[in-house]
């Protein structure tokens, strides 16, 4: 079990009030529909993580307006992890998105906020029950 909290970025594509969401495969929350995102690695910054991770998972540029958003706190008790999430915000990305680890996300699609699917991996859960609406 990891004694300190990790730090996850998870990023929300946002395109005509809806976002980009794929159902994991492999890792912990397998089975459950998340945003694109990963671990941020030691001395990287916020963003340039979200930029990397957007490109490995969805093939899409950050774009610009990117900017950091809420922040969720969750335990993963089944593989003994603590993840703090923050997520980054990107309403402007460029390209269209493709599965570009498809070990890791069956695929990519975009829902409303108002109907995502269920099951949620835990910190996009984790935003629908503090509340949170896309900007508009």
């Amino acid at each position: 079990m990891t004694e300190l909290p990790r730090v996850g970025v998870g990023i929300l594509v946002i395109r005509q009030g809806q976002v980009l969401l794929g159902r994991r495969r492999g890792a912990h929350g397998a089975g459950t529909w998340s945003a694109p995102g990963g671990r941020l690695e030691f001395g990287e910054e916020l963003l340039n993580c979200a930029r990397r991770e957007l490109a490995e998972e969805t093939g899409l540029d950050l774009g610009p307006g990117a900017r950091t958003g809420p922040v969720t706190s969750n335990v993963f008790a089944d593989v003994g992890q603590h993840y703090v999430t923050v997520i980054v915000l990107a309403p402007h990305t460029q390209g269209e998105p493709r599965t570009m680890e498809p070990d890791k996300c069956d695929g990519w699609q975009w829902f409303s906020w108002q109907a995502l699917p269920a099951p949620l991996f835990a910190p996009l859960q984790s935003l629908v029950d503090q509340g949170f609406a896309l900007p508009t």
